[in-house]
């Protein structure tokens, strides 16, 4: 049986929860968990251990909040004051969970679905997606990452051209994947609002709903957006149920067609702000 699950966000005891309440498995099951596995929640540094045990029964895609750890790991950005990733820094094996976060994925189309943290852009159809993930995921495991991770943040460039090269490319290919809410029908994207889908800046709408996307048709699942919640429609799974702010940590089974939703209450680990 296949599982995706929304933003962990280090509340281990809600996704060890979770998992008991759907029996799971790594002999016959397979979780995949949608980015931001770490970070503001009470319990970073378990939920990577409880991951790494599921092994090959648990993909794992990368959100903001893992590639901030990265950058905090590497000096390349300051603690914020709710950073919870301390624990993990700390830890005597912290060069080997860094490594293991370096490995995950970007991106990830398996049984129909094709999974990303936060969305693409309508530029983008399936291939070049997936395409632009795996140049990612090759960068985050070189030794050019601590050089890249200097360059990484900033909004610009906000709008997609094939003449992106190098670094720039890179860095927009990761806030598309991991950052990415609203951008207007040429794909220019915003990063200033947080709002529910109503919240859209004028000329902007949420990038899932941009006219002829050319991921269209292809069913897609994300988390990221907390203040979308919980969405369901035959081309679209919105899984981040706000569970670090005292919401729900969501999984959906997805064999043969199927929508079946199984969701755990969370403790709040945090207060909106």
């Amino acid at each position: 049986m296949n599982y995706l699950i929304g933003d962990v966000q280090g509340c281990c005891g809600a996704l060890d929860a979770l998992l008991k309440k759907i029996d799971f498995s790594p002999s016959r099951d397979r979780v995949y968990v949608l980015g931001d596995l770490v970070n503001r929640g009470p319990a970073s540094l378990a939920t990577v251990r409880l991951l790494q045990q599921l092994g090959d029964a648990a993909t794992c895609l990368l959100g903001n909040h893992d590639l901030h750890l990265l950058a905090l790991a590497h000096g390349v950005r300051k603690p914020k004051a709710d950073d919870t990733v301390a624990d993990i820094l700390a830890a005597p094996d912290r060069e080997a969970l860094l490594d293991w976060m370096r490995q995950r994925r970007m991106a990830v189309h398996e049984h129909g679905w094709l999974m990303v943290h936060a969305g693409v852009v309508p530029q983008w159809d399936l291939t070049l997606t997936l395409a632009l993930a795996a140049e990612v995921e090759a960068l985050l495991r070189s030794p050019a990452l601590p050089d890249f991770l200097h360059t990484m943040y900033g909004n610009e460039p906000d709008r997609w051209s094939a003449e992106l090269t190098g670094y720039a490319r890179a860095k927009f290919t990761i806030n598309v994947l991991t950052r990415l809410r609203f951008c207007d029908a040429d794909g220019r994207m915003d990063f200033k609002t947080k709002d529910g889908a109503d919240g859209a800046p004028k000329g902007f709408m949420p990038w899932f709903d941009v006219p002829g996307r050319r991921t269209a048709g292809v069913p897609m699942a994300f988390g990221h957006w907390s203040t979308l919640g919980y969405v369901d429609r035959p081309d679209l799974l919105a899984l981040d149920t706000g569970c670090v702010w005292g919401g729900k940590l969501s999984a959906v089974r997805i064999d043969g067609g199927r929508r079946e939703l199984i969701q755990v209450r969370c403790e709040q680990a945090r207060k909106p702000g």
